[in-house]
């Protein structure tokens, strides 16, 4: 099974430039903990409500998502296997993974869309110790 299969296509994203306010706003609307940060139609970050909170809100740093964002994108094509979506996740410790196409966000898969899959269970399972093991 590929990523294609299970990721969410319709993606709400931010840009850098968006205030951190107005990211947070758009998370809790949509009941989510992060969001792709795009310029331009590229992937630049990942902002999650962790981010907001821990380097945003308790050390008062910054007021764009520019200043909160982790820029180290772990990104994986939609045509990659669960298994391979899963081991990224493992290996990277995070829970989301944009999904890339020409060089454009054409989706997210998440910890949770592998979870609900009967052929990723047991890496989505593995995925999930393996992270948790590092928090």
């Amino acid at each position: 099974m590929k990523v294609r299969e299970i990721m969410s296509s319709n993606v709400a994203c931010c840009t850098s430039q968006d205030s951190m306010e107005a990211a947070a706003s758009k998370m809790e609307s949509l009941n989510i903990g992060a969001i792709p940060v795009v310029n331009n139609g590229q992937v630049v970050g990942m902002v999650t409500d962790r981010d907001l909170v821990i380097r945003g809100l308790a050390n008062q740093q910054g007021s764009t998502v520019s200043d909160v964002m982790s820029n180290n994108i772990v990104s994986i094509s939609p045509d990659a296997s669960l298994e391979e979506a899963a081991a990224l996740m493992a290996q990277h410790q995070v829970r989301r993974l944009p999904v890339i196409e020409n060089g454009q966000l054409a989706g997210i898969v998440s910890l949770g869309d592998l979870s609900t899959k009967e052929q990723a269970n047991e890496s989505a399972g593995s995925a999930l110790s393996n992270i948790s093991k590092n928090f």
